[in-house]
């Protein structure tokens, strides 16, 4: 018991070798669950009876609306839903809301331009290779795509047909390219609107850092990004998705209609334990205000830059009490940007240990949670951005030593 605290203490236990083969291990388990699960479909369809790429439904029929010019329709779910059953003619499939802002809908209509499974091959392909180039960018290095590939979120998102990649791309990209091209980093934030419950702390983050030029690229470009889908849509559109708000706030997240155990945020884990509407929004909302002071903080310091991204991107999964299990492909972002920090100054104790953890969670999270009411994508992020934290303070506290021992000198 000794040796393995001090293996899970020190990270020797995860050596290069090891890494290789959990990776390569994970993919091509993950590769033949996703092979098996397309070969034993009956067309477009699973065993279970829902569409091959599940939530990518929504997608693609509020891209056949959009292109049919009844965009407003996607946010009434019996039309919706209507559109979804049209898509796979006819047949009854289960319904997936949709909730994105007017904006998405451009992406939408691309894809439904395509049949169905090339629409889905399209979007996956291209929002994965944004993925892996965004994490290549941030930390270079051979094992990097491998380690990125075969990430358990990256078939969790693949299953569902969601926008994970996308989101993580975005913001990779983005706090990759803060410092160098200020002005680019805003366009993609900005760009990131599309998933409007990840951007409530990234204002905090660039105002405390003093970032004027992201913060007002990203302000221009949502502004550009809403002008365009009123000059196209109509102001209609903008209507029917505040009002669809209601539906999604009430049903999907207050009710659970999407399942307590596939949402990683806290008001998830404090309904599913039972508490009330008002307490799980209070246990939100003070978690919130906590991360925003913190993330202020450290923005504000003289932290390493990857230290900043890493607490931006893991809070920004926090932050939200809508955040599913697909959505912790930005959990990759928050690995990577530290996992650079450790490889240049080192690694604290059990930090590798963590990233380890971290790495599998989306792999474990839903099932856990499902079956013993853990809620462990949630204590893992808690847990992980409360190390990014205690490691920039340690940082902080090195360094003054450091200058004040100079100084004697």
């Amino acid at each position: 018991m000794t040796n393995i605290w001090q293996g899970l203490r020190s990270g020797e236990w995860l050596t290069a070798a090891r890494i290789r083969g959990y990776s390569l291990i994970v993919l091509t388990i993950g590769a033949l669950v996703l092979a098996g699960w397309i070969a034993t479909s009956d067309g477009l369809i699973d065993r279970n009876g829902k569409p091959i790429g599940t939530d990518f439904s929504n997608v693609y029929a509020a891209g056949q609306l959009t292109r049919q010019g009844r965009p407003a329709d996607a946010y009434q779910p019996a039309l919706q839903h209507a559109a979804e059953k049209a898509v796979f003619g006819g047949r009854e499939v289960p319904f997936f809301g949709w909730h994105y802002p007017p904006f998405f809908f451009a992406v939408a209509a691309i894809v439904a331009a395509f049949p169905y499974g090339w629409g889905l091959a399209i979007w996956l392909a291209a929002s994965l290779a944004a993925y892996l180039a965004a994490i290549r960018a941030i930390l270079p290095g051979g094992q990097t795509l491998l380690l990125a590939a075969s990430f358990p979120g990256v078939f969790v998102n693949i299953g569902h047909g969601q926008n994970g990649f996308l989101t993580a791309a975005l913001l990779g990209g983005a706090l990759h390219l803060i410092d160098r091209r200020p002005w680019l980093s805003g366009v993609l934030i900005g760009l990131l609107a599309y998933k409007p419950q990840f951007g409530v702390l990234i204002p905090i983050a660039l105002l405390a850092g003093a970032r004027w030029r992201s913060f007002g690229a990203a302000t221009a470009t949502v502004a550009a990004l809403v002008a365009i889908s009123l000059a196209t849509l109509g102001s209609g559109v903008w209507h029917a998705f505040a009002d669809s708000m209601n539906f999604t706030q009430t049903v999907v997240l207050e009710q659970g209609g999407t399942g307590w155990e596939k949402i990683q945020s806290i008001f998830s884990a404090a309904r599913m334990w039972g508490a009330s509407v008002p307490l799980a929004y209070a246990m939100q909302g003070a978690l919130l205000m906590m991360l925003a002071a913190t993330l202020a903080w450290i923005w504000q310091s003289d932290a390493a830059i990857e230290l900043k991204a890493a607490a931006l991107a893991t809070a920004s999964l926090l932050a939200t009490p809508y955040v599913l299990d697909y959505d912790l492909v930005v959990l990759a972002v928050a690995i990577a940007f530290f996992a650079r920090h450790g490889l240049v100054s080192g690694f604290r104790p059990f930090e590798i240990s963590l990233l380890a953890a971290a790495w599998i969670v989306p792999l474990l999270s839903r099932g856990l949670a499902g079956i013993s009411g853990i809620p462990l994508g949630l204590m893992v992020l808690l847990v992980l951005y409360l190390c990014i934290l205690r490691r920039a303070l340690l940082d902080r506290q090195f360094s003054a030593r450091s200058a004040a021992r100079m100084a004697q000198a």
